[in-house]
């Protein structure tokens, strides 16, 4: 915390990626004013308990819980039938839509049926963000016509993450977030250590100078969008 207000970075989301570790994250949101979360379980987690659409809306009444997820598609890591992961997927969706909070989205070589499914479940009623978003620009375009944002990692920081690079520089100023995705994927100048919430400057300091814009004024309205999207869907 010292160190985001030492970055002067004001706010920050902690996605939920299991249920058990849930009391932990909300403990920490309640005790610090600038942090939020969301509440899911992540595509990956193969252990533990698995979400229910009333176990999701339950705990995403808390006032500090403005995000449903992370959630999503990973074929990445995981082979086999994963049709539990698709299952998993929806019923995140069908809580956001309940609860009419955001959808914090995941997708790892698994664009087509991640979108697919977005569409089936109608997610643009809930809307949300493709967070660390590492896809294709087609893919970009595919989200923001459903309604969603798109967020950008460390990862743009990197020099041979040119499709990143050119997402990063396409998508529209208003549907646009930054985000570090801590711990992993530190942004050059730190590349290969710890990341921290602190050093979204980084991330910020290179879209900008992608778009042609200076870094506060991309702060300004990223942070606006941040509100927008997550905040005010609380209220």
């Amino acid at each position: 915390m010292a160190a985001m207000q030492e970055h002067h970075v004001g706010w920050a989301l902690i996605a939920g990626v299991t249920l058990e570790r849930f009391p932990g994250v909300l403990a920490l949101v309640e005790r610090f004013p600038n942090l939020y979360a969301g509440v899911g379980v992540h595509p990956d987690t193969e252990q533990g308990e698995e979400p229910t659409v009333a176990t999701l809306l339950r705990l995403a009444e808390h006032p500090k819980i403005v995000a449903i997820g992370e959630t999503g598609m990973d074929y990445y890591r995981l082979e086999g039938d994963l049709e539990w992961q698709r299952e998993r997927f929806r019923t995140h969706i069908r809580a956001a839509k309940l609860s009419n909070k955001p959808l914090i989205i995941h997708t790892r070589e698994a664009a087509e049926d991640t979108l697919r499914i977005l569409r089936e479940e109608n997610a643009g009623e809930a809307g949300g963000v493709f967070h660390c978003f590492t896809e294709t620009l087609g893919v970009a375009k595919a989200a923001l016509d459903l309604g969603f944002h798109i967020s950008i990692s460390g990862i743009v920081t990197f020099k041979k993450a040119q499709q990143v690079k050119e997402v990063a520089a396409f998508v529209p100023l208003d549907r646009l977030l930054v985000e570090t995705d801590s711990p992993y994927l530190a942004p050059v100048p730190h590349r290969g250590k710890l990341n921290q919430s602190a050093w979204v400057r980084h991330v910020a300091a290179e879209v900008a100078q992608l778009r042609g814009m200076a870094v506060d004024e991309l702060a300004r309205e990223t942070t606006k969008n941040f509100f927008k999207l997550f905040i005010k869907s609380n209220e």
